[in-house]
């Protein structure tokens, strides 16, 4: 898909029935699942500070529901340093640069915080502080991921006008499909979800984001 040309997404009937469902679904999953993972929380924030003494948590803003901004929780899986190397990496190696560019990811991340940040990544527990984010209401269990500025400055204006009508996801439909792929697809895929927002939807990512996180293909 070369060009998304969206002004409005095509909404299902009791649009306003399944947001309302969708809301009270996150304080039920949220609220037992975060009681749940506190002590691995704790652990990994130990591991952290182990391994990179610093702070714990990353925080970045992003953008949300109509455009406003807030700030995403991860743990912290990055040197502290991580802009420079990556400024470093991607100028000495165009092969680096160029998946940079493509996807905005890096296969063998140089920034990350050796085997710990790696394992954080693949399983996602790194994005287990969302939680927070959902209960606060500034993100939804399912919907397409908040990207940070310089991912979405690769979209045109029409399809970030559309990603802003609906709520950012902890997990969403480009996250149950190979990570390497590029900017297009992940237009592609964010563009079928918000054209088709179902609770039989959601259920399908949320099963295949399991099956992503237990295979470890998370990278």
């Amino acid at each position: 898909m070369a060009h998304v040309d969206v002004m409005r997404a095509v909404r299902p009937v009791g649009l306003q029935r399944y947001l309302r469902v969708k809301r009270l679904l996150d304080y039920a999953v949220c609220v037992p699942l975060l009681v749940a993972t506190l002590p691995l929380m704790l652990f990994v924030s130990a591991a952290i500070w182990i391994c990179s003494p610093g702070t714990v948590f990353y925080t970045q803003e992003r953008d949300g529901y109509a455009g406003r901004k807030f700030r995403v929780l991860k743990f912290r899986t990055m040197h502290l340093d991580a802009d420079a190397r990556l400024a470093a990496c991607l100028a000495q190696d165009p092969a680096l640069a160029a998946e940079w560019a493509r996807c905005f990811k890096l296969r063998r991340d140089p920034r990350l915080i050796g085997f710990l940040g790696r394992f954080l990544r693949a399983s996602s527990i790194d994005e287990l502080p969302q939680l927070i984010n959902v209960l606060r209401g500034e993100m939804t269990l399912i919907g397409p991921r908040p990207f940070p500025d310089y991912h979405l400055a690769a979209f045109d204006p029409g399809f970030r006008r559309m990603r802003a009508t609906v709520m950012p996801g902890l997990t969403g439909l480009w996250q149950t499909h190979r990570r390497d792929n590029g900017v297009e697809t992940q237009m592609e895929l964010d563009t079928y979800y918000i054209r088709n927002l179902s609770f039989r939807l959601d259920a399908l990512i949320l099963f295949r984001t399991m099956l992503t996180v237990l295979t470890f293909r998370n990278v």
